[in-house]
């Protein structure tokens, strides 16, 4: 028993070890050789843009929720008026940079595990490292790039769209007057609101490509590898994010 907890230790060790090896090299690879703009434009158009439609659709019912459970809590106290600001603060410190980054986790950061994972077990990874091409000026830093800038891009469209859904829902359909979901919100929200949500989806992005990255890179043999590592990463890339979250919101407050 105490050997099998041993080695259960220094597996789980080495492993930290080594992600965490991974995102520092990445992070110098980001200044030392961040790989040519053609691929970090298509990573842009393949971790952002074709994300679009997932984060409005997300974001759409999102804030038609948000303006619905707010309607019937605030009507309890009379305070109808506040909808807009209650909307606006959920979706802008929290629920747009975490909900943001879990469907560009489902949707883009699985398929850049199972990516990479099928390079490393076809050996197109080991072939770059024959030829002295480093894998990750053109696998991994392009990568960390896009998802940096893609995700506090795609925040900010759900927050708009969300805050746009809950004034569908609260305004038009349950007679908020319009005027004052707008004046509430635009007193009650402030730089520091906004400035919080694009520091969180920042880190989000970081997070995805990393986790994301890492795990493909680091691989199993066969499409049993790949599809475990595709489903760890998703697994951990989630729940680091509200790990992360916590701890962020904890600071920025």
């Amino acid at each position: 028993m105490v050997q099998a907890l041993g080695h259960i230790t220094v597996e789980v060790m080495r492993d930290l070890g080594r992600c965490g090896w991974f995102l520092l090299y990445s992070t110098y690879m980001i200044f030392r050789r961040p790989g040519s703009l053609v691929h970090v434009l298509k990573q842009i158009r393949f971790i952002g843009t074709k994300s679009l439609f997932v984060i409005v659709l997300t974001a759409a019912f999102t804030g038609m929720v948000l303006g619905l459970q707010g309607y019937y809590t605030l009507t309890k106290f009379g305070s109808e008026g506040m909808l807009g600001t209650a909307v606006a603060l959920s979706l802008i410190r929290e629920l747009g940079p975490v909900l943001a980054a879990l469907m560009v986790t489902g949707r883009a950061g699985s398929a850049i595990t199972a990516e990479i994972g099928i390079m490393r077990i076809t050996e197109q990874i080991d072939a770059l490292e024959t030829m002295a091409l480093d894998p990750f000026k053109y696998l991994v830093t392009p990568k960390f790039i896009a998802a940096m800038i893609s995700l506090p891009l795609l925040c900010a469209i759900f927050d708009v769209i969300g805050i746009y859904g809950g004034w569908l829902v609260g305004v038009k359909l349950l007679g908020v007057n319009p005027g004052a979901y707008f004046y509430e919100m635009e007193k009650s929200v402030v730089w520091r609101d906004v400035y919080s949500g694009f520091v969180k989806s920042f880190s989000f992005g970081v997070i995805i490509a990393w986790i994301g990255c890492y795990k493909g890179y680091y691989a199993g043999h066969g499409a049993e590898g790949v599809s475990k590592a595709t489903t760890e990463s998703v697994v951990l890339t989630s729940v680091i994010i509200l790990v992360w979250d916590y701890f962020l919101t904890s600071v920025l407050l």
